[in-house]
């Protein structure tokens, strides 16, 4: 800083990290001469005083820079620690530092004299530590988030298998552990961890183990964290088809475009970038365009870069002509070109001299320096720029607010760019989206797919293929999450995302479909009137009820006729009923299953079930009696009436009925939508409640059909013309026959095939009893009533037992 009323001069001084390829950092030169310059013509700023400046170089190398730093602190000649050859010409401020190695070197030597240091180069928290570097300010904002916003862009493109490469640094180191948390938190796994730094790219075995891994990686993509100067490795890769099928995630503190004399950089070619969000400078294109050689013919780092910006060979002497001239302007260079030069670094740079202009603008405000300019003294001022340049707040020519207290730091809002590079050795950096960590979730990332060049058709980067809907990821023992089988849901689940973790359960009243990718509702079921198995057995119980009810009418229209008087003809007319009963009770297995239907239908069934058995039980204890009572002085002729039949039958239907009760008030049935026998319906029935008590409802019609089967068995070879016990032990053998079936067959069937089950039981059951036992007797009534007569009766039995008449006449 000069003072114009006076010959005190003060000098800023900027450290660069300078190698004769690495072009990026003259932009940075360029972008603060810009900014001193703009600063000496503002005369509301530092009114009366200008800024001077002194660039040294440095090196990656802890020497070097030490060198470099007491080559600045003694001035001219000889470097001697703690005393300077200057005397009108001291710097109070350090603007340096590209990466944290650089500012830890310098900052160590530097705190020794208190002398400000401003960083541009990235953030680094350990440089945010006030008690070990109390003077070093960063001009870069955080960037924390950086971690979030590369994960977020993996999510983006499904990208769950990644390679990770970065700086053996504290930074690189940090930068990791941030980056493995957050995609562990969103089920991104890392493929492998590479460190790397220039002097390992040295050691030949490590160097090709490096490129080995990246060849063999199933990974397709890589994340590069770092400066360029740690990650020289990349630069010297023999082959440059090593990494060409790679899509690469990196900063824009990596710089990845072409140097002079390195073609390899075309391996990254598609790679992401992510760039902190900067405004462009003002006037700083229009600046660019008045730089040449010419006009600073003391700045031998702009002739160097002359030359390799323009591609020229080294001017000796005289100038070239064109645009190797040392007149030329540097507008003639491409558009790309000017817009690396207008870097995010740039901008810090840009920023950090005006931080320094606005610190002595308030200090000068504030002690009034400017009235009494000619007391200032150079040795003390440094000392006191440190209050101001902590409590520093200011918007910058584009307006952005810029703090430099360290627990004030702004977080980093980034451009996402794409590389791309022509056949014809030109590059261009894309706009394809941005990252604003601050913004509400699925708004935070914004990117525009349609606007990416890829290196590589496989865009994929995966441990596992991708399980698609209707399966679920299964791990594969001893491998990272992300490695996995895919495995069908099980019956009743579906998944209808892909790589779903575990498959869902449909409701109860939904089921999958055949994709097993979506629940589809279940159809309400049930053996109903309208469908064409309910009217089939609706028709077929209707007309055989009717049936029965004419057989009834013939027999009490011939009621006096012998074959109906032959076997007891209440038992007969209480059969009948039962009978028709039995038919017309199957209706209520059919329909919307009630309250009522389901108490009724089983204890109805087994009640009327239980008359029809216990009558043709009393028939065939009838028929025994009758031919006991042939003998001398039996005892049997006294049971021979009318009310002993009844009695057995009320004894029967009794102890039946009151086992149905018993039921019913322990255990009754009700209405059930069952749910899980049929994988498609939802089936409407009666849960019988007591299964114990429904099969010994059954185990007891069973017990009275077989004692009635045994009974009929042994007599039905009794010379009687109308003896039933033939017809009565065919009808039990079909009944029981039917029963015994029934059981394994409604055991294995589901839904309304259950009660179809039933009714057809009960029909068939019912119809071989009225067809064995009745319609033999109807057809002598109806088609041979010759038959029918007492005549005939006694001839048929006196030709076979003639001693047994009286019998018949009893009957």
């Amino acid at each position: 800083i000069k003072l114009m009323s006076s010959f005190l001069n003060i000098t800023c001084l900027i450290f660069f990290s300078f190698l004769l390829w690495f072009l990026r950092h003259y932009y940075q030169v360029l972008a603060f001469m810009f900014a001193i310059e703009e600063i000496n013509r503002n005369p509301n700023l530092l009114p009366n005083i200008s800024l001077g400046f002194h660039i040294y170089n440095t090196y990656h190398n802890d020497e070097r820079i030490l060198e470099s730093s007491l080559m600045w602190l003694s001035g001219q000649g000889q470097t001697i620690p703690n005393y300077s050859c200057e005397r009108q010409r001291k710097s109070v401020v350090v603007i340096g530092g590209a990466t944290s190695e650089l500012t830890f070197s310098m900052g160590t030597l530097l705190e020794l004299y208190k002398l400000p240091q401003i960083s541009y180069g990235l953030f680094d928290p350990l440089i945010t530590d006030p008690l070990q570097f109390p003077s070093v300010y960063q001009m870069a904002p955080s960037d924390t988030s950086l971690p979030l916003g590369m994960v977020r862009l993996m999510l983006h493109f499904k990208w769950t298998w990644v390679g990770l490469v970065a700086s053996d640094d504290s930074r690189g180191e940090k930068f990791l552990r941030d980056l493995q948390e957050e995609m562990a938190r969103n089920d991104v796994c890392v493929a492998f961890i590479k460190k790397t730094t220039a002097r390992k790219a040295s050691n030949k075995d490590f160097y090709y183990y490096f490129l080995l891994s990246i060849r063999v990686s199933s990974a397709n993509v890589f994340v590069i964290y770092g400066d360029t100067n740690s990650l020289l490795s990349l630069v010297f890769m023999e082959n440059p088809y090593v990494l060409v099928r790679k899509v690469w995630i990196t900063t824009s503190h990596w710089d990845i475009a072409k140097k002079p004399g390195y073609i390899y950089f075309d391996n990254f070619h598609g790679a992401l970038i992510f760039s902190d969000q900067t405004s462009k400078i003002p006037g700083f294109k229009d600046f660019l365009k008045t730089v040449n050689p010419a006009r600073h013919p003391e700045d031998i780092f702009l002739k160097n870069f002359w030359n390799s910006a323009f591609g020229c060979p080294h001017i000796h002497g005289k100038e070239d002509e064109g645009v190797c001239s040392s007149n030329a302007s540097l507008d003639t260079l491409s558009l790309s070109s000017l817009e690396n030069m207008m870097s995010d670094q740039s901008y810090t740079v840009y920023t950090a001299v005006y931080a320094v202009a606005w610190a002595l603008h308030e200090m000068f405000l504030k002690t009034s320096l400017r009235e009494s300019n000619s007391k200032l003294s150079t040795n003390f001022l440094h000392f006191q720029l440190h209050s101001f340049l902590k409590n520093l707040q200011f918007n910058n020519s584009v307006g952005k607010l810029v703090v430099l207290d360290k627990k004030r730091h702004s977080v980093a809002n980034y451009d996402v760019l794409n590389y791309v590079t022509f056949s014809n050795d030109t590059e261009v950096l894309i706009k394809v989206g941005e990252f604003m960590p601050e913004a509400p979730l699925g708004q935070d990332l914004t990117i525009h797919e349609h606007a990416i060049t890829w290196s590589t058709w496989n865009k994929k980067s995966r441990c596992s293929k991708v399980c698609g809907p209707g399966f679920q990821k299964k791990a594969q023992e001893g491998r990272s999450v992300c490695c996995f089988n895919c495995d069908p849901c099980p019956d009743m689940h579906i998944s209808n995302q892909t790589d779903a973790d575990q498959c869902v359960k449909c409701p109860e009243d939904q089921y999958p479909n055949q994709g097993r990718n979506q629940c589809l509702p279940k159809m309400v079921t049930f053996l109903a009137y309208e469908e064409p198995l309910g009217i089939a057995l609706a028709s077929t119980a209707a007309c055989l009820s009717l049936l029965t009810a004419l057989v009834l009418w013939v027999f009490v229209r011939h009621k006096n006729t012998p074959i109906v008087r032959a076997n007891n003809r209440d038992l007969s007319n209480i059969l009948l009923i039962s009978l028709f009963f039995c038919f017309l009770c199957s209706l209520l297995f059919i329909g919307h299953p009630t309250a009522a239907h389901c108490l009724l239908r089983q204890t109805t069934f087994g009640v009327m079930f239980t008359v029809a058995v216990s009558s043709i039980l009393a028939k065939t204890i009838i028929v025994v009696l009758a031919f006991r009572t042939t003998r001398p002085g039996s005892r049997s002729r006294k049971w021979m009436g009318s009310r002993a039949p009844i009695s057995v039958v009320f004894f029967c239907t009794l102890f039946q009925f009151l086992l149905c009760g018993v039921w019913l008030l322990l255990s009754p049935p009700f209405p059930e939508a069952d749910t899980h026998s049929d994988r498609e319906h939802i089936i409407l029935g009666c849960n019988e409640g007591s299964l114990i008590a429904f099969y010994f409802v059954l185990s007891y019609m069973g017990v009275l059909a077989l004692a009635s089967f045994a009974v009929a068995f042994f007599v039905r070879n009794l010379p009687d013309r109308f003896n039933e016990a033939k017809y009565i032990t065919f009808s039990m053998l079909v009944f029981c026959s039917v029963w015994v079936s029934f059981l394994p067959a409604y055991q294995s069937t589901k839904g309304k095939m259950m009660a179809a089950v039933e009714i057809f039981s009960i029909l068939s059951s019912s119809t071989g009893l009225l067809a064995c036992i009745f319609i033999p007797k109807c057809y002598v009534i109806l088609l041979q009533p010759h038959r029918n007569t007492k005549k005939s009766l006694k001839n048929n039995v006196n030709a076979n037992y003639p001693g047994i008449c009286s019998v018949n006449k009893k009957l």
